[in-house]
């Protein structure tokens, strides 16, 4: 019995580690820079003469049965630079909870994305930590005018036997051209 325990709890604790190790989870912690460095380029020299802003409502647990039952979706995050010769600088990806109070930072630093590349982040279905109001806020600039990017986020998931997925437009809540 003692042995079957020690056995199991090796294999939980193997489990855990590899979760952690994945891609998925390295993106939680703020790893954007390493996971989706083949999007990325050196961060331009010029002044950013135009900032912006984006926020992503993320529906990430959604209320279910007047209250009664919840449903947790996974949610990934994407931000397409939608210029073709310019990049696009994201000074910052932060995740909020329902309350409005930030979860987690998902840039160490701003970063530049080559024309027309993607960058991602993902949050697990078991992350329920933004709740049913979840949301991103994405801050970026350019070195000029650019095409605005397009942010969205999608969220899959199963209630009972059916499996869902829908998407969540970005909305820009400011535009600066200095």
């Amino acid at each position: 019995m003692c042995h079957s325990r020690g056995l199991g709890a090796f294999v939980a604790i193997l489990a855990v580690l590899s979760i952690l190790s994945s891609p998925a989870a390295r993106a939680q912690s703020g790893a954007v820079e390493q996971n989706f460095a083949a999007s990325l380029t050196a961060m331009p020299t010029e002044n950013l003469a135009v900032s912006g802003a984006f926020y992503v409502p993320v529906y990430s647990s959604v209320s279910m049965s007047q209250g009664k039952l919840r449903a947790d979706f996974s949610a990934t995050l994407s931000v397409h630079n939608a210029s073709e010769t310019r990049p696009l600088v994201l000074k910052r990806i932060a995740y909020f909870d329902t309350s409005g109070k930030m979860v987690e930072s998902y840039l160490n630093s701003p970063v530049a994305l080559k024309p027309f590349a993607t960058i991602e982040v993902f949050i697990p279905a078991s992350d329920v930590r933004g709740g049913t109001g979840a949301n991103f806020v994405v801050d970026w600039a350019a070195t000029g005018d650019i095409a605005e990017p397009a942010v969205e986020a999608l969220m899959v998931g199963s209630v009972g036997p059916g499996h869902y997925a829908f998407i969540s437009q970005g909305r820009p809540i400011r535009i600066v051209r200095n």
